[in-house]
């Protein structure tokens, strides 16, 4: 078990596991509101919470992992993960809703800032694709399962979907905990070195070091900015696509029909997985910075092109998927930025707090649902989304590579003076 292939590969199975808490959700929108009768805004608010609740609590349990070792947390969030989806089966009030979305919200943290975590500490030499290898889990997870979770709300209830697939869900998280350890390194071996490409600090810097640093706060803007894009697509797409009149449209896809609205979730959720490992793995060598441009400006034209052509079932599924090919590599590639700059000793907790950017973008979800139904277009916020993406891609060019560098070399520059004076 001490082997860092073996730990990643659990925290991917872990990861795909909380998938369905977030990519899921938007399934589960309408059935809920014409069971219930209960608003779109007040059920989405219970998305707000999950997000709230996993994003926040992931620097304290980022700490307690970072000191404890992850197996008993992760085998809590098995516990979490399965009691919620269990009290949404049988919530018959907002309140019971509600908390159904805190539990759910905690397990999920523990998952996603314990295995982002490891990642990042055990692959120094491959940290982009290792964060984005473990997000892929979460991000593309929900595509094994869109389908069958969207036949057992038609055909048995939503209930029984999030029951089912609560329990199942919970199990495995439990079961994977049951392996999970540190990796360390045998006895006189040194740690891989890092691509030539990556210049990575050699200081670990604890969190309140790196709070108190400028480039900790860049990264933190240009993650909200991104996530809120991510969040909102998330939340909206079922919503959306039924707006625009092309939700049950059917279409013929490599031989086989799809309802379309299932066809838009089953690929964005494959592209949103898949490209957290090709951008990050990319990154490894391209640059971290590099790697962003050209990521959030490809999201800036998906959004674009939905502005003008999401009433086509066939360029909805095409721009609604660049939309979550281009912004889920946020999840790989900020931790891996994060942990280059400050180090891995501290690499759980720092890119929990980082991490918690993803809350903060989370309030925009329900503004801009409130937006939409007052103005009743969809216009207006997806411009708002793709002007986020041009501003964050020229950033991560213009501002935060320049910023890292002088960082770096700064730091180089303070070594070499110590060891002349040591010497």
């Amino acid at each position: 078990m001490n082997n860092r292939w073996f730990q990643l590969a659990l925290g991917i199975v872990a990861m795909v596991m909380i998938a369905n808490l977030q990519y899921g959700w938007t399934l589960f929108v309408s059935p809920l509101q014409t069971a219930h009768g209960w608003s779109k805004t007040s059920i989405q608010f219970a998305f707000t919470l999950f997000v709230l609740f996993q994003v926040w609590l992931v620097p304290a349990t980022g700490y307690l992992v970072d000191r404890f070792g992850p197996r008993p947390f992760v085998a809590l969030a098995g516990v979490l993960v399965g009691a919620s989806w269990l009290t949404y089966a049988h919530a018959d009030a907002l309140p019971a809703l509600y908390t159904g979305a805190v539990l759910g919200g905690i397990g999920a943290g523990i998952v996603y800032g314990t295995m982002i975590g490891a990642a990042v500490k055990n692959f120094p030499d491959r940290r982009g694709m290792a964060a984005g290898l473990t997000a892929a889990g979460f991000g593309g997870g929900a595509a094994l399962t869109i389908i069958p979770i969207s036949h057992m709300i038609k055909h048995d209830g939503y209930a029984a979907a999030f029951q089912t697939f609560g329990i199942i869900q919970g199990v495995v998280i439990l079961v994977a905990a049951l392996f999970m350890q540190r990796v360390t390194l045998a006895a006189g071996a040194r740690p891989p070195e890092p691509p030539r490409a990556i210049a990575q600090t050699k200081r670990d810097r604890t969190p309140l070091e790196m709070l108190r640093t400028p480039q900790f706060y860049l990264l933190y803007v240009m993650f909200v900015m991104v996530a809120t894009g991510l969040l909102f697509m998330t939340a909206q797409l079922a919503p959306m696509a039924k707006d625009y009149g092309i939700a049950g449209v059917k279409i013929n896809f490599l031989g086989a029909v799809f309802v379309a609205l299932e066809l838009a979730l089953l690929v964005d959720n494959i592209l949103n997985g898949v490209s957290r490992i090709i951008f990050g793995a990319i990154s490894d060598y391209l640059g971290r910075e590099r790697t962003m441009f050209v990521a959030f400006t490809i999201e800036a034209a998906g959004l674009l092109g939905l502005l003008a052509y999401a009433a086509n079932p066939a360029l909805f599924i095409v721009f609604a998927g660049m939309t979550f090919v281009a912004s889920g590599e946020i999840y790989s590639l900020f931790p891996a930025a994060c942990t280059d700059l400050f180090g891995g000793k501290y690499a759980t907790t720092n890119a929990g707090f980082l991490y918690t950017a993803k809350g903060m973008a989370s309030f925009v979800v329900p503004i801009g649902s409130a937006i939409q139904h007052s103005t009743g277009s969809w216009s207006g916020v997806l411009g708002v989304l793709a002007l986020f993406n041009v501003v964050v891609a020229l950033l991560a060019l213009f501002v935060l590579k320049p910023m890292r560098e002088r960082a770096l070399a700064a730091e180089t520059a303070s070594f070499q003076i110590l060891g002349q004076a040591s010497a």
